[in-house]
């Protein structure tokens, strides 16, 4: 048995070699950071970055158990335990709008890291991800909602160089693109864009996107996992809860996020 104790790096490369060891051995997670004890630990997604992309070399193994310790969490630093944050506000913004509107209410509680705050983060990240993953497991459709901000998260990581960003950081900036973008396309409202960049400021985390040139943002969304031929699909809002899948976005308005970036 393999056992992942540590953040969200740990458990992707323990998954990994889990998965492939002998075509798999048990795995447990035993996840050490916000980030993942929220969302990287559960679900069953494991991989290892590439200079091409983040997460392209992995594979879908479950582990055996995923325990979760939220006292590790006070032995973060301050930056790593905000990181993990951006997870929290997706799982909001994607599906519960009570989630959400809790953020908007507690944030100062969860900056704290008051106990309870954080057991309600936890507990109700692990609930909607797990009801997600059981409808979807393999990302064929509704799994995909999980990438929230990735999609740019992830050009931002591996334009910067793995590392110079946090995950967390990263999609926390690719959030506000996702949100402008879908302000321009998928019927999300001014109010409530102002409200996700809101909350994603008063975290602590960083809402503006490094200097990226168009076309290297291009390229290297290009290479995302839910780009389906050469078309990429973006995970947008309709409203603050309700993320959908949308593949049809006009290249005029990607242009015009990408260039106020």
């Amino acid at each position: 048995m393999l056992i992942a104790f540590g953040g969200g790096v740990v458990g992707d490369v323990a998954g990994f070699a889990a998965a492939t060891y002998q075509r798999g051995i048990p795995l447990v997670q035993v996840p050490t950071t916000l980030l993942a004890q929220v969302d990287s630990s559960v679900g069953g997604k494991t991989a290892i970055n590439h200079p091409l992309g983040k997460n392209m070399i992995g594979a879908f193994y479950q582990p055996r158990a995923v325990i979760s310790d939220t006292a590790t969490l006070h032995t973060l630093p301050t930056r790593e335990y905000v990181a993990g944050i951006a997870e929290v506000i997706k799982y909001g913004a994607i599906r519960d709008l009570a989630l959400f509107e809790w953020l908007e209410a507690n944030m100062d509680r969860l900056l704290s890291r008051e106990a309870e705050a954080i057991a309600h983060a936890v507990s109700e990240s692990c609930r909607i991800k797990a009801g997600i993953v059981a409808a979807d497991e393999r990302e064929s459709g509704e799994r995909a909602l999980l990438n929230f901000g990735h999609t740019f998260g992830h050009a931002i990581e591996t334009a910067t160089g793995y590392g110079t960003w946090l995950h967390g950081e990263a999609v926390a900036a690719g959030m506000v693109l996702a949100a402008a973008l879908s302000e321009r396309v998928a019927g999300l409202t001014a109010v409530e864009a102002r409200r996700i960049r809101a909350l994603i400021g008063r975290s602590g985390l960083d809402r503006r996107a490094p200097a990226i040139a168009v076309d290297r943002w291009l390229e290297l969304m290009s290479r995302d996992k839910k780009t389906a031929g050469r078309a990429m699909r973006f995970v947008l809002l309709s409203a603050l809860g309700a993320g959908v899948l949308r593949g049809d976005v006009p290249e005029r308005e990607l242009y015009a996020v990408l260039r106020i970036s």
